[in-house]
């Protein structure tokens, strides 16, 4: 068990166990108490950053990460299935910007993230990159994440706004 920060951000998973449990990087974290792993969608914490690839909005520093930060670890048909209640929730729905997988099964694609990646993407760019570092510590390929998406996360941890980091994105795409 890693002691957490006070500073940290908390973080949360919505895992709808369908994933290779050898390979859910969601579950590793939860093993180490970096995460707050819940099975049930009621459990994710009203006004929580929801890291939603279909956002209007891209995850900017000027989002307020105080109630946490939440990642879905489901297929697609779940998520379809939970989206609407998803929706009567009251969570700030986030897009992460162009990043590049640095995991295993998804290597060098951009997009496909898995869910330790998506948070450290997330806390990278909110500016607790110990925070990013101590949770990527954990997978023995986690540092290849940090160090191939280096530019774009310090580019992307220093915009104004969302608008600034549509801007940034765009010069790696």
């Amino acid at each position: 068990m890693i002691q957490a920060d006070e500073k940290d951000i908390k973080l949360f998973l919505y895992h709808a166990k369908q994933c290779d449990p050898k390979k859910c990087t969601g579950k590793k974290m939860a093993k180490f108490g970096l995460v707050d792993l819940s099975e049930k969608i009621e459990r994710i914490p009203s006004r929580s950053i929801l890291l939603d690839p279909m956002a209007q909005k891209a995850l900017s520093p000027e989002d307020n990460s105080k109630k946490g930060i939440t990642v879905l670890d489901c297929s697609w048909e779940e998520v379809e299935r939970v989206f609407p209640q998803l929706l009567k929730m009251r969570l700030e729905h986030r897009a992460l910007p162009y990043l590049v997988a640095a995991n295993p099964v998804n290597f060098g694609r951009p997009f496909k993230l898995t869910s330790v990646e998506a948070f450290a993407a997330a806390l990278y760019i909110l500016g607790n990159k110990q925070q990013a570092e101590k949770i990527m510590s954990k997978f023995n390929w986690g540092h290849t994440f940090l160090e191939l998406n280096h530019e774009p996360l310090e580019e992307y941890s220093q915009a104004r706004d969302s608008k600034d980091i549509l801007r940034i994105q765009s010069e790696y795409m």
